[in-house]
């Protein structure tokens, strides 16, 4: 393990947490900024174990609001409809990544040109989307129906192409389907807490017998950094959102997606 590659992992380490929650594709900054940096890990995975640090900045900001849902649940019909709205939303992401894992991984992770070309067409999207004239009819996340979530849950599997924005694609879905901004944000925070630690747990399963100390360590180094700017973001995202709306993301998506085809024509 070489001090440039310690340099790396911090560095996507900052970025995965900075990118994992806004509708930008953290994975598909990830793959791209990896590529340019000459950076490869053991079967791809420090692209996904660090999204544990994702994880816990979650936690760390909502674990009051959580943890009385979590005791609620027994007596208290609304959190166990919360509950299994999460459940219900992350399901179709548990059958469909189990199948595609390993194409996801060998074939979809190694296309940077597809990752650019999803980060354009993503930010077109979003600005479509951030323009039209909807309605809102569901304003809580804890509070949505059970088919909305459902099929919120089909939408978040579009970001198992990287580029596409696990959060961006709920985002959009929940938004076409009559949710507002602040609470489809929100929904997507929530959602992530399963899918990520889903994806994190299958993935180390999948590559135990790979992974050497050198990777720990450097997945440790992205794990922390990851914590500390996806801490700053959760708590910062909805009022931006609110403010803001999604366009700044999408010109983002757009901006980097285009730099990157460029690079790749000039440099390969």
């Amino acid at each position: 393990m070489t001090s440039d590659t310690i340099v790396s992992a911090f560095i996507l380490g900052i970025v995965e947490g900075l990118t994992e929650f806004i509708p930008v594709s953290s994975t598909g900054h990830l793959l791209l900024l990896g590529h340019f940096l000459g950076f490869e890990s053991t079967g791809k995975s420090f692209e996904i174990l660090i999204q544990l640090g994702a994880i816990l900045a979650i936690l760390s900001v909502y674990f009051g609001r959580l943890w009385k849902v979590f005791v609620a649940l027994p007596h208290d019909r609304a959190a166990r409809r919360f509950a299994a709205s999460i459940l219900l939303a992350f399901f179709p992401a548990v059958i469909i990544g189990m199948m595609a894992h390993d194409f996801i991984k060998t074939v979809l992770f190694e296309t940077p040109v597809l990752i650019c070309i999803t980060l354009i067409l993503g930010g077109f999207v979003l600005l479509i989307v951030d323009r039209l004239p909807l309605t809102p009819r569901y304003t809580n996340a804890m509070d949505y129906p059970l088919g909305l979530s459902l099929a919120i849950g089909f939408c978040q599997c579009l970001a198992m192409v990287p580029g596409v924005s696990r959060s961006g694609a709920t985002i959009v879905g929940a938004l076409l389907m009559g949710t507002d901004k602040r609470s489809a944000a929100e929904f997507s925070f929530f959602l992530a807490l399963p899918t990520m630690a889903g994806a994190f747990t299958y993935d180390l399963y999948k590559n135990r017998d790979a992974l050497s100390m050198d990777d720990a360590t450097i997945i440790a180094i992205g794990f922390v950094t990851s914590f500390i700017a996806g801490a700053f973001v959760v708590k910062t995202l909805l009022d931006f959102v609110s403010r803001h709306g999604f366009a700044p993301f999408a010109w983002w998506r757009i901006i980097v997606g285009g730099i990157g085809l460029a690079a790749l024509y000039a440099f390969g």
